[in-house]
């Protein structure tokens, strides 16, 4: 008896089933109102950061050091870090890095690349630590690394790029 072949879907029910699948995930529904406010995405940010550090000698670039404890808001489906998460807390602290080596010139991320190496699961301490690779009269490279605080053991690598703002004369 040869096997049963299955028929190519009608682009009505391709569309029924996907819309369907984003029902199922929550898509239709509204965003809560805290969710709606301008400041909502450094709230989330700065909700998983704690324990910041700046630190810089005469002779040496500054650094910039902070813990990031893994919460459920900040997870993905296998519990542990969401990757999203990793970059925007790269930009952040590799941000605040820059504008301590910069000063506070206006600038702008061009490049954000991560390496995911490893997880950190829930309710774990990542130890995140940003520093000067190089600085110029217009851009800024920093590396971030994320690490387990009791391992010592590297989970995510950062390279960020920031361009300073240009002055406009007049």
């Amino acid at each position: 008896m040869p096997p049963e072949e299955r028929r190519k879907p009608s682009p009505a029910e391709s569309r029924q089933w996907t819309q369907r699948f984003f029902q199922v995930l929550g898509a239709g529904e509204p965003l809560p109102a805290p969710a709606e406010l301008p400041a909502a995405y450094s709230a989330l940010v700065r909700g998983v950061l704690s324990s910041a550090a700046v630190s810089a000698s005469a002779s040496a670039s500054p650094r910039v050091s902070c813990t990031l404890t893994v919460s459920p808001a900040a997870i993905n489906a296998y519990n542990t870090l969401h990757g999203g998460m990793v970059a925007a807390v790269a930009e952040a602290v590799g941000m605040a890095c820059a504008r301590a080596a910069a000063g506070d010139k206006e600038m702008f991320l061009g490049e954000l690349s991560t390496a995911y190496l490893s997880a950190a699961r829930l309710n774990s301490e990542v130890e995140v630590e940003a520093q000067i690779l190089r600085k110029g009269r217009s851009v800024v490279v920093t590396t971030v690394e994320f690490r387990l605080k009791d391992t010592k053991k590297l989970c995510y690598s950062s390279r960020a790029t920031f361009y300073i703002m240009p002055v406009a004369s007049l």
